[in-house]
């Protein structure tokens, strides 16, 4: 019960990462709100919880700022206080066209990092509000592999690689700051895991004949309970001394 009774906040917690990292925090003693711009998919992720009675479900769209500031108002006002925030909510911006730099739509830049750099620098202002006055609280966010290093033809998604990596930047700049005001921040850079969002990947024949060079451990897709378990670790008190700490969860991906 590594998280009994602390107040928890997962976005995109509807399917994937998201919700196993909801159902690790459930499991581990949490209240955990779920967000989700998908009400549906995250009531079935709560169904899905170790103790659903002690799980809500809020839908919201974590683009809007306006809709984030008002469910952390909530959060806080019902439970009195916020121990945790994990960012999970993101995606690929391929259907709006992102690709490589020179053939990247401009849709496809403005929309993609709208999805997973605006809405995380939403989520973290208001979580940090709420944790000021407690002087203690963990963010936790779920960056990627492409963050950290280049995406070859098979993975040449430019405006998700900069929303990735600035996630990176602004999580660490979190951590320097807010460190004196007892508020960790740490990233998880998974690699290639089998997820909905992944799809493309895990269907593609080219693909799995590299994974045991992408992902030299397994050779083979990691499953979402790969990153709740770090997930898990960097809230909890037993990274309590931990901030600014980039963990990978890549299977060697970025080792080599």
């Amino acid at each position: 019960m590594q998280l009994k009774d602390k107040v928890a906040i997962v976005t995109g917690a509807g399917s994937g990462i998201g919700a196993a990292i909801a159902r690790q925090f459930s499991r581990e003693g949490a209240r955990v709100i779920l967000w989700d711009i998908d009400l549906k998919a995250a009531e079935e992720t709560r169904q899905t919880c170790s103790s659903p009675s002690s799980v809500t479900c809020v839908q919201v769209d974590v683009t809007r700022a306006d809709q984030v500031e008002e469910v952390t108002l909530q959060v806080v006002s019902r439970f009195q206080r916020l121990d945790a925030l994990v960012n999970v909510a993101g995606g690929s911006g391929r259907r709006w066209g992102d690709g490589p730099v020179d053939t990247c739509t401009l849709e496809g830049w403005q929309k993609t990092l709208d999805l997973n750099l605006n809405s995380l620098f939403y989520c973290c202002k208001f979580a940090i509000q709420a944790m000021l006055p407690q002087h203690q609280g963990a963010i936790v966010v779920v960056s990627s592999v492409l963050g950290l290093v280049g995406g070859d033809e098979d993975f040449a998604t430019h405006a998700y690689a900069a929303s990735k990596g600035a996630a990176i930047s602004l999580t660490r700049s979190i951590a320097a700051y807010y460190a004196p005001r007892g508020i960790r921040a740490n990233v998880i850079c998974p690699g290639l895991i089998a997820t909905p969002m992944s799809q493309r990947a895990q269907n593609s024949p080219h693909i799995r004949s590299r994974m045991a060079d992408l992902q030299p451990l397994t050779a083979d897709f990691g499953q979402p309970e790969d990153v709740a378990g770090a997930a898990v670790f960097l809230a909890s008190d037993a990274a309590r001394f931990i901030t600014g700490a980039v963990l990978t969860v890549d299977g060697g991906w970025t080792v080599r």
